[in-house]
């Protein structure tokens, strides 16, 4: 299934993708994630709906850090020995179409990440590689959106990734059942419909099983938190020179099987 959230007479609502065509539910998000039956309360025109980020605000967004072997070659870095983790605030939650807005006077080396999200479904604490993936609810394309200047200049990561707006996901959920494999998934990126990058998941180092087991030994996933995977390379601030994204720039990131997730920048 594919689910949306969509804004229906004023509030956010949880619907099935059915061609260009939104099934409304009355579901909530804790019965999408429990997997409710969808009920129809209706539908809408895909074209001209107001899309959401498809998941509710979570407890936690946790993401990892230099998870693609291209990301670590353009880098000229040695590939992390275990999984580099930290976190984006939640606050960052952005939807498909939504501005991606900051402050020239606080940063001006904001890039792009593209990423594959995976939605947790059920409870994940120790749990081991080979039954990690029965943890996962769907998946959905992310912009791990980054100050570079805020990010190094600090140390350490979380200001730089977690302004407000920072983390659109979307256009869809696709539930797990549909995507067997994530790490079989073509993923890009597009800045004003210039290529910048062109992977595949199975490019990450530590696939998504591992990094559910690898996270779930130190602290529990809960339904609804949102695991970050990585980007690949491409990103703008290791070309010669940097591409940093601009006012009115136009930034899509694909991923096969999900869709195409557009955002356009702000600088105030």
């Amino acid at each position: 299934m594919k689910w949306v959230r969509v804004e229906h007479e004023g509030r956010p609502v949880f619907g099935l993708l059915e061609g260009q065509a939104i099934r409304l539910t009355s579901l909530t998000w804790a019965e999408v994630l429990a997997g409710g039956e969808p009920d129809r309360r209706g539908t809408l025109p895909l074209a001209g709906a107001k899309l959401l980020a498809p998941v509710e605000r979570p407890a936690k967004i946790v993401a990892i850090g230099q998870n693609y072997w291209d990301h670590c070659r353009e880098q000229n870095v040695a590939p992390p020995e275990k999984p580099i983790i930290f976190t984006k605030f939640t606050t960052a939650l952005n939807d498909p179409g939504g501005l991606l807005v900051w402050s020239a006077e606080l940063t001006q080396a904001v890039d792009f990440e593209a990423e594959l999200a995976v939605i947790i479904g059920r409870p994940a604490r120790y749990v081991a590689d080979t039954e990690a993936l029965d943890c996962v609810f769907g998946y959905t394309s992310a912009n791990d959106v980054t100050a570079r200047d805020l990010q190094y200049g600090d140390k350490q990561w979380v200001r730089g990734k977690s302004l407000d707006t920072f983390a659109p996901m979307g256009p869809v959920l696709v539930t797990a059942d549909e995507i067997p494999d994530p790490q079989a998934l073509r993923i890009r990126s597009e800045l004003n419909g210039r290529v910048m990058q062109n992977s595949h998941t199975g490019e990450m180092i530590f696939n998504v099983a591992y990094l559910i087991s690898y996270c779930s030994r130190a602290f529990t996933l809960e339904p609804g938190d949102v695991l970050l995977t990585g980007t690949p390379d491409g990103v703008g601030h290791f070309r010669k020179p940097p591409v940093y994204m601009q006012h009115g720039d136009t930034i899509a990131i694909e991923i096969e099987g999900i869709g195409r997730l557009e955002n356009t920048c702000q600088v105030i």
